[in-house]
Parts: C-alpha cells; structure tokens; sequence
C-alpha cells in the first residue's frame, strides 16, 4: 500500500487502488476540526481507505463530513459502506444524487446490466445510506469546516448532472470529480483526457462548467482520477483540445457507421479514440507497452459509450 501524501495545507490524498490499479482514483481528507473526506471510490477500495486514514492516525469517530462529487459508483459506491464505520459523519451530495444514495435500488439494477458477473467483484455492496445522514449542497452553498477553510460547492453538469465541485478556500484548489476530465499522473508530462462516459455526457454543459470552475482563479486542480495539477490552465486547454476531437472523431465514425452492435460500434470508436492518443504520446516517446495504455484504454471504452449516447441524442433532436 502507497503511504498517503500530502499535497496541500491540511490535505492528504489516500489511493483506493480502483480495480486494483495504483493511481486510478482517490480519496482526499481534508484534515480539519470537522474532518472531511472528499471520494469514497466503490465498496472494494474502502479497506484501503480506512488503512489509509489509520495511517494518518486519524480515528473514525473523528469524521464529521463523507463528500461525493456525484454518484457514479467509482466515486461514491463505497460511501454507504464506508458511513458505516464513522457514526458521527454525515454524506454530502448533489441534490441530483440523494435518492440514488437513499435508496440504490437504480445505481444497482444498472451496474449488473453493464457489469453482469463482475460487478459483485467491481462494486458490491452498495449500501442505502438513511436519509437522516444525508445532506444536499445546492450551487454556491458553503461549509465552513475550520477556522481558515470554508467549502464552496459549485454545480457542474456536463460528465453528469448530479455533479458538484468544490472550491477550498485554504488551498485555492478546486476538487473536480470527473469534471474536467482524467489526469494520467504516471507519465513524466501531464495528459488530462475529458471522461464522456453515459447517460448524461453534454459537452457544451461540460465547458461550461469549466468555465465556472476557472471563475474561482484556482491554483490547483483535484482530480477524482488521480491527483493535483497545479497547471489549471493546461488542463483546461487541454479539456477543450480533446473534447472537440473526440466529438468530431465520433460524428466522422457515426457517418460511416455500418449495422454493427452497440457494443462493436463503442469498441471501434474507442480504438479510434485510442489511435488519437497514442499518436500524442509517440510524439513525446511513450513505448507502445507502457502500462499507461491501460488505465487509458479502459476509460476510453467508457468515453466512447458516453459519445455514442449523446450524439444518438443530438442526431434525435434534429430529425
């Protein structure tokens, strides 16, 4: 297990190993008089989570705050099952979000379809979290959690429309969620990759609310997939760079597209999206084998459902 780091004033960020990959998702403590933790990825990472926080000598009576940034359950599957452990906490969501943690009867039926019989090993259990634990931030709401750090939620539709982000005044930073997209801090350069995944993937809504995020002048950028950057200005040029390319890539795909089942089309268009990438990545040395092409291809294959799904959208709109 990685010791977890200190990336900022009073922060620490924990890996969950999320699929059983290093630096894939994380969880950041915000270490305060109302302790808060911010991601608590699906129910598998939360043992690693909870090492973690022992590592930072941190009891789990002390835990006043369990923040998700939206409900997708590689960020707050776990959170039922991690509340369980601290009964003096309550979980913080997006008011888009709260009935789908009250009762994930939906987020359930919904992993099987897609997961069929991995998804006891990828996300089981997922547990209801009792209303009266549960508490909504609408947008610019603020949480004073300490006497110098007070939280500034912000709505942020675009990869979905139960996301918040959440600006910290002690660090000048902004935790994004999937927001603005995957930072791949395993390379020697930076690479931030926007995460288009289904149903609710609108790139216009997503631009703008990186805009809204840039409007708080931020010094740093906490990714849910993985990590700090301290060039805000580079990961949203390179949101805007991508996202345009993979919208184009996919109208280009959609017109050419032969009777092929949802499930061929989203690989093919995922390879494509693939090629794109790694022709970045020649061009800065990266060998064919490196493990980065993992991590990035299985967010591509979600990416290329989400863009599917939302050009299919578009296409129903203008006919």
């Amino acid at each position: 297990m990685q010791e977890p780091l200190k990336i900022g004033k009073d922060l620490s960020l924990i890996d969950l190993y999320d699929l059983s990959l290093e630096k894939r998702t994380g969880s950041y403590v915000l270490h305060e008089e109302e302790l808060t933790i911010i991601e608590t990825s699906a129910s598998p990472s939360i043992p690693h989570l909870i090492k973690g926080l022992e590592a930072l000598k941190i009891d789990l009576n002390r835990v006043k705050y369990i923040i998700v940034t939206h409900i997708h359950l590689d960020h707050a599957g776990g959170a039922g099952l991690f509340l369980k452990e601290c009964p003096n906490a309550h979980v913080i969501v997006h008011p888009k979000g709260l009935r789908h943690l009250e009762n994930p009867a939906k987020l359930i039926q919904g992993a099987k379809a897609v997961y069929v019989s991995k998804f006891e090993t990828l996300f089981d259990p997922i547990l209801p979290i009792p209303n009266d634990r549960l508490m909504v931030m609408e947008d610019n709401d603020t949480l004073t959690i300490g006497p110098e750090r007070t939280l500034t939620f912000i709505d942020t539709p675009g990869h979905a429309k139960h996301h918040f982000s959440i600006h910290d005044s002690k660090t000048n930073g902004v935790f994004v969620g999937d927001t603005v997209g995957v930072y791949y801090p395993h390379l020697d350069f930076d690479l931030y990759l926007p995460s288009t995944s289904p149903n609710q993937f609108d790139p216009d809504a997503m631009l703008e609310s990186a805009n809204k995020i840039m409007s708080f002048h931020p010094e740093s950028i906490y990714f849910g997939h993985y990590g700090k950057s301290d060039q805000p200005s580079d990961v949203m040029n390179q949101l805007k760079y991508w996202l345009s390319l993979f919208v184009e890539t996919t109208k280009a795909y959609v017109e050419k597209i032969n009777e092929r089942s949802d499930e061929e089309n989203s690989v093919l268009l995922a390879e494509k999206l693939l090629l794109l990438v790694r022709n970045e990545l020649d061009k800065k040395g990266v060998p064919h084998n490196h493990a980065i092409y993992e991590y990035i291809f299985l967010d591509l294959q979600v990416c290329a459902l989400g863009l599917l799904d939302f050009n299919r959208k578009v296409a129903g709109k203008t006919s």
